[in-house]
């Protein structure tokens, strides 16, 4: 696999390879030593448990710096098999590794080195240890809607649903979740109160106000200090960052040499780092690996499309019919939710966190997302939801008075609030 990539004279290779193993180490949250890394190439045992804990810290939907307790080893390898395969981790050996986290360091380097190939891991992980010091807000939850996470557990519907515990399970979702806005609310209304208490008191004028970040540094000095070091701790991995950005070719190339090491598995994982200084000979064998892959993927998937059409449609000849149906009515509500959002207007800035900042009335506000923009938009989408779930609520009224008409004897009463 190095014969891809531009060669590296053996020389320079020798002092970047622990140049860029050290940058990394330290750009990652909770990273091992450089030398753990050598060692997890010749599978040494005592680089295990290193390799486990950091990947959990990669993986774990909580931050980095979580004061709570770690798990024990043993969650921490169920939850890594669990992530690393649900995102479509091609290699078999993690999974049949023991979870007492004693084993596997070869492999679980093979699985780091695939999760920062296949993405943009380490900004996604500065992104969530930034220091903020300023009050934000998200605009959309996109990005946590779509982050990656263990598959969800199977639910069969083939047995008896008592309709009494769905009842009280939605009545407790309803509960936490008039809790979670009460919560917001509140949290928005004491930023409002430390707005407008300290307006004035930002040397930049177009803030005009503290944060509460801020306004506790000028209550308590030595939390202060503890930002200083948060800051330096941050601004450490950002140049850590950049350094192996700088150095990551030779440690792919060393990736290779890890790999063919490995045994042989059906299916070999192929890193693909992203690579800044691209050549157009790079580019072009790049170009070939990926539609080599592409052909190998179709070789695969059109059996198994071909067995499943067969295996499906022998449920009797209205199958196409009601997939064609199927497929046509959710092509009609997908373009009716995009047409009302195009006329509601979209965001005018990009999804993310964006800074709260007080403006007096009247006043023309600096470059960003105006409130009443962003409650336009959220309303406009709230009006989208309703109407489905009101378009979803008449098919289910339709559908039990479909099966109760079939129960001769029966009285339907709906329940409260259909």
């Amino acid at each position: 696999m190095g014969r891809r990539r531009r060669r590296v004279d053996p020389a320079d290779a020798a002092g970047a390879l622990p140049a860029a193993i050290t940058a990394l180490s330290r750009a990652l949250p909770g990273g091992p030593s450089p030398e753990t890394f050598r060692r997890a190439k010749f599978d040494r045992p005592e680089a295990a448990p290193a390799l486990w804990r950091l990947l959990f810290h990669v993986l774990s939907p909580r931050p980095a710096d979580d004061a709570a307790a770690l798990p024990t080893p043993e969650a921490q390898a169920r939850l890594v098999k669990s992530v690393l395969r649900s995102q479509g981790y091609p290699r078999r050996a993690l999974v049949q590794l023991p979870e007492d986290g004693s084993q596997g360091s070869r492999e679980l380097l093979l699985a780091l080195s695939w999760l920062l190939a296949r993405g943009p891991l380490l900004e996604r992980l500065l992104a969530q240890i930034r220091v903020r010091l300023g009050d934000e807000m998200p605009v959309c939850e996109c990005e946590v809607l779509a982050s990656p996470g263990p598959p969800a557990p199977r639910v069969e519907a083939d047995g008896c649903v008592d309709i009494r515990h769905l009842q009280w399970l939605m009545g407790k979702l309803r509960f936490r979740w008039r809790n979670l806005i009460t919560s917001q609310q509140e949290h928005c209304a004491l930023l409002g109160k430390v707005h407008s208490y300290t307006r004035g008191c930002h040397s930049d004028r177009s803030l005009g106000h503290l944060s509460v970040t801020e306004a506790e540094l000028l209550r308590d000095p030595e939390g202060g200090r503890q930002l200083l070091r948060r800051l330096e701790s941050e601004n450490a991995r950002l140049e850590a960052a950049l350094e192996w950005r700088r150095r990551e070719l030779v440690f792919w190339q060393w990736m290779d040499t890890v790999l063919d090491a490995c045994p042989p598995e059906a299916s070999q994982p192929t890193f693909l780092p992203r690579i800044l200084e691209r050549g157009a000979g790079e580019l072009e064998l790049v170009a070939r690996e990926l539609q080599a892959l592409q052909e190998e993927l179709q070789a695969v998937v059109e059996p198994r499309r071909a067995a499943w059409e067969a295996r499906v449609g022998g449920w009797g000849p209205g199958w196409k019919a009601t997939q064609r149906a199927s497929e046509e009515a959710v092509r009609q509500e997908l373009t009716a939710l995009q047409r009302a959002w195009e006329r509601g207007g979209g965001l005018a800035q990009p999804h993310g966190p964006h800074r709260l900042v007080r403006s007096e009335a009247g006043t023309l506000g600096g470059p960003g997302l105006c409130a009443t923009e962003v409650i336009k938009a959220l309303r406009s989408r709230e009006a989208c939801l309703e109407a489905a779930l009101r378009q979803l609520q008449g098919q289910c009224r339709q559908e039990l008075a479909r099966l109760v008409g079939a129960l001769p004897g029966f009285i339907w009463i709906l329940p409260p609030g259909c």
